[in-house]
């Protein structure tokens, strides 16, 4: 397999959203030509090897997504989410999209230092966020922001009824 196979695979991995195949190119100081052959490849591969995944292209953009045969079992897994208390990772990430809404995953994922996907697809399936809109950013990922349904869960008919936080005073997250 290319060497450029598994870092296209890592960057679609990890954008979580549609990537524009002119950004991913000129991001790895690709030819169009080049990219298209290292996506052919790519798709080849988890075609071949029977990965759990799959390279989707839509228009001008390309995305991870799994296979349609799992779906079923990635859907079991995720259905009981809505009935699931709000685990502390849950709850830190609801925190960050309720305090500095609307925000992308990449925000959250700032501010925890650790991957939010199973957080936030958590809080959609409860209704507690959603998305609102796109951002300008590159990849112009998803937006969340909380619903009313976060509202009455909370008890509040406002965000500004949300206990003030000083953002500046909390200590600084340690880098491992």
């Amino acid at each position: 397999m290319n060497d450029l196979c598994p870092i296209i695979e890592a960057i679609l991995f990890v954008s979580g959203d549609p990537v524009r195949v002119s950004d991913l190119a000129h991001s790895m100081n690709l030819t169009a030509l080049e990219l298209q052959s290292a996506l052919t490849e790519l798709s080849d591969h988890l075609s071949l090897e029977r990965h759990g995944i799959q390279l989707n292209r839509s228009g001008d953009e390309v995305f991870l997504s799994i296979r349609p045969e799992f779906a079923p079992q990635v859907e079991a897994f995720l259905q009981p989410l809505e009935k699931r208390p709000l685990s502390q990772a849950v709850l830190e990430s609801l925190s960050i999209i309720a305090y500095r809404q609307p925000v992308t995953k990449s925000d959250i994922e700032a501010v925890r230092g650790v991957k939010c996907d199973y957080s936030v697809q958590a809080l959609l399936a409860k209704g507690l966020i959603e998305e609102a809109g796109r951002s300008d950013a590159l990849g112009r990922p998803i937006l969340y922001r909380t619903t009313d349904k976060f509202l009455r869960h909370f008890g509040i008919s406002d965000l500004s009824e949300l206990p003030r936080v000083d953002f500046q005073a909390q200590e600084p997250m340690m880098e491992v």
